[in-house]
């Protein structure tokens, strides 16, 4: 059992799957789900930027 799912349950997935999109497009969601993976795991492992552009300074008059 592979996250609470069974093998017929995946079965029954990818059947449900091929029709709605074909056998043409199942290589293209794949990649695209993979894409959109490795997207993820790369923003979440890389550390946060560091904002560096100066403020504005304000002038006397200004305030």
């Amino acid at each position: 059992m592979i996250g609470g799912f069974g093998i017929w349950e995946l079965l029954i997935i990818l059947l449900i799957v091929l029709v709605i999109f074909g056998a043409k497009k199942l290589p293209e969601i794949g990649g695209g789900i993979g894409k959109a993976i490795s997207n993820f795991k790369k923003a979440t492992s890389e550390p946060d930027e560091i904002d560096v552009t100066p403020k504005e300074k304000k002038t006397e008059k200004e305030d």
